[in-house]
């Protein structure tokens, strides 16, 4: 049910750009992972493409809609006053055990390319945003060392007024539960939907000045791109 780093605990110190990163493990990927379970992956990205779900959410010049979720710790964190405090960038991911999610928090964490820290001296707030349970929330945020809040967003609520969310596609379900990655424990529900992977940077009074979604959950923006949007 997690992603362990090539460099395990608070010693991570890859500073490099998040596609490097990213191709490292794509390459490990078509290595060990059989190729019929790469092929149903693939499938489920050029069903999300056809159907245009990335283009469906929300962009650049939209109101994004409140919120207040629980964090890692169950302490309440709500936009109104994390935008109170300056502009917001948020990540949505799928959960901990994806390998890509994990790369994308170590790099924006203060561990990694030091961008929470980049973030803050900006005079913004960064938070990740995952439908997986306030448990499995604090088990990545400790295990990866994360240097920002881990909200949780139960149901995908927030996730879906952004229009993100999609249902996992049958194969994927079967094949997620013969690798051990339980959907429905992991995320306390058996609705079987995650967001696809989306970075937004907000403004104080909730316009998005940055949209970054894509069906593809390998593909991310680089951090250092998202810290020039502020």
């Amino acid at each position: 049910m997690k992603w362990r780093s090539l460099q395990e605990s608070g010693s991570y110190s890859d500073v490099r750009p998040l596609s490097d990163i990213f191709a490292e493990r794509k390459e490990t990927i078509a290595r060990y992972v059989p190729a019929d379970v790469q092929a149903i992956h693939r499938r489920t990205v050029d069903e999300l493409k056809a159907r245009r779900l990335a283009a469906g959410a929300l962009g650049v010049g939209a109101k994004t809609p409140a919120f207040d979720l629980p964090d890692h710790n169950g302490k309440r964190v709500s936009s109104a006053d994390l935008l109170g405090k300056g502009r917001l960038v948020i990540c949505f991911i799928r959960g901990r055990w994806c390998p890509f999610c994990v790369g994308q928090m170590e790099a924006m964490s203060s561990i990694g390319a030091q961008l929470a820290a980049k973030i803050a001296a900006a005079g913004a707030t960064l938070v990740a945003v995952s439908p997986q349970t306030e448990k499995q929330a604090f088990f990545m945020h400790d295990q990866h060392k994360l240097a920002f809040p881990l909200l949780v967003d139960a149901g995908n609520q927030l996730a879906r007024q952004l229009g993100l969310v999609y249902q996992v596609p049958k194969e994927q379900q079967s094949l997620y539960s013969r690798t051990f990655i339980n959907l429905p424990f992991a995320n306390g529900d058996s609705s079987w939907e995650l967001p696809i992977p989306a970075t937004f940077v907000i403004d104080r009074d909730g316009t998005i000045l940055l949209a970054s979604a894509d069906e593809d959950y390998t593909n991310r923006p680089e951090p250092m791109e998202v810290l020039s949007a502020l």
